[in-house]
């Protein structure tokens, strides 16, 4: 959504793969899977998010006027009662965490996604002429400001949904309930020997049911804004002379649209949440 440089026009697959290449700390490039990267760019946004978030909540919290309520409160509160009702709709046996649970990842979600709104050479060149000051180079500097266009922070979300599914499972049901669905999910059957035959289909049944849900959830959110940063990096590449009304009439078109996006990304993840919960809060009688 941002102006782009000459350099850009000139080398636009170098442009793009810089824009998503991520300030990190070691790392292996060889391998598909490692835990021993750590992701500077992202955690330093998130943690920058959530500090933001929750010095608004307790300003708000420090001045609420139930009588002439204003400016933050009143978005605030409309976030609260918007979700709360569907927490009531969907989940209406939820104890008292659900509903925090719920706003926190809405809010969260929302903030995360909004940085793709911003111009996507703003923070990058910032921080690369912060860094050329201590005499880095600032061709080999990164930052990515979307952490929700890393999937390692959608699925860390989603594993965190998933964890609080089991524990619900296992609040609801007990453990050895909890183990007897995949026993006797999704094929049930009366008779023993029936059970039996029946139990190496239910596991591997009930086992991909389960991981699908922070699979899907992790690759919903991912995808969808990741697409979407990569259309305001095409749309940054045509940023340079007679194309710049070009490019200000597709950003601001795309940046319009990216809006729904964001938002709608926040809610669906949102909802998933309370609606696997509410389902694994069901007994073992109603599952």
């Amino acid at each position: 959504m941002s102006e782009s440089n000459a350099p850009a026009i000139s080398n636009p697959v170098e442009y793009i793969q810089h824009h998503l290449q991520n300030l990190s700390i070691g790392g292996q490039p060889e391998a598909l899977v490692d835990f021993s990267v750590f992701f500077v760019d992202i955690f330093l946004v998130t943690v920058a998010l959530a500090g933001v978030f929750a010095f608004v909540a307790y300003k708000v919290g420090q001045s609420l006027d139930p009588d002439k309520p204003t400016g933050m409160q009143n978005i605030l509160e409309m976030i609260v009662e918007f979700v709360n009702q569907q927490v009531k709709d969907i989940f209406p046996s939820a104890d008292q965490w659900v509903g925090p649970l719920a706003i926190t990842i809405f809010v969260m979600v929302i903030l995360m996604n909004a940085m793709d709104i911003i111009p996507v050479d703003l923070l990058p060149s910032l921080i690369a002429g912060i860094a050329s000051i201590f005499g880095a180079d600032p061709h080999h500097v990164y930052f990515k400001v979307v952490p929700t266009t890393n999937l390692d922070t959608t699925f860390a979300l989603a594993l965190m949904v998933f964890l609080l599914i089991m524990y619900y499972n296992i609040k609801s049901k007990g453990f050895a309930g909890y183990l007897m669905v995949f026993l006797t999910h999704p094929f049930a059957a009366e008779t023993p020997w029936v059970k039996v035959i029946l139990a190496p289909a239910n596991i591997m049944m009930t086992i991909i049911e389960e991981l699908a849900k922070p699979i899907s959830m992790g690759l919903r959110l991912f995808g969808n804004m990741f697409a979407g940063e990569l259309l305001f990096l095409l749309i940054a590449l045509l940023g340079v002379g007679w194309a710049m009304p070009g490019q200000i009439v597709l950003g601001s078109v795309w940046a319009i649209f990216h809006i729904m996006v964001v938002l709608l990304q926040a809610y669906i993840f949102m909802l998933l949440t309370i609606i696997f919960l509410g389902i694994a809060s069901q007994s073992s009688e109603d599952h």
